[in-house]
């Protein structure tokens, strides 16, 4: 069984959207873990964004980096700059992957609207070339 933790500073939108689609995109021999550095609570904005491609995230919770520190994972993917660069060691042999996706909740005040949905889709290309690339599922 395969464990991946997406890691983001807040654990809010951009490590919850990838999470749903590293789930969609995956089968049960794969685990999924998100967490942030600090824990903002679950975006109304990402869920909404991910209900618009089918994907439903709404019972997602946002979780802080400690509840995950003993687990060996088998890859740690850090959606943000912030979460790569204070991102602890694991134990193991965990594959680290950082790819930096704009913030959709800091343009507009956070409002819905085209940010969300390109940070979505740019976040969903990355995951299905990393479960092609590392999961091979």
């Amino acid at each position: 069984m395969k464990k991946v933790l997406v890691l983001c500073t807040g654990n809010s939108c951009r490590s919850q959207i990838a999470h749903g689609f590293l789930n969609f995109y995956t089968d049960e021999s794969v685990n999924i873990y998100s967490a942030g550095i600090e824990k903002h609570g679950l975006n109304a904005n990402a869920v909404k964004s991910m209900k618009e491609v089918g994907i439903d995230i709404s019972a997602h919770t946002s979780n802080k980096l400690d509840e995950y520190l003993d687990i060996d994972f088998d890859f740690i993917i850090t959606v943000c700059d912030n979460a790569n660069e204070t991102c602890p060691i694991f134990p193991g042999n965990s594959v680290k992957v950082h790819k930096n996706f704009k913030d959709p909740t800091k343009v507009l005040g956070g409002e819905y609207g085209e940010h969300f949905i390109s940070t979505r889709d740019e976040i969903k290309e990355f995951i299905i070339q990393f479960v092609n690339k590392y999961l091979a599922i």
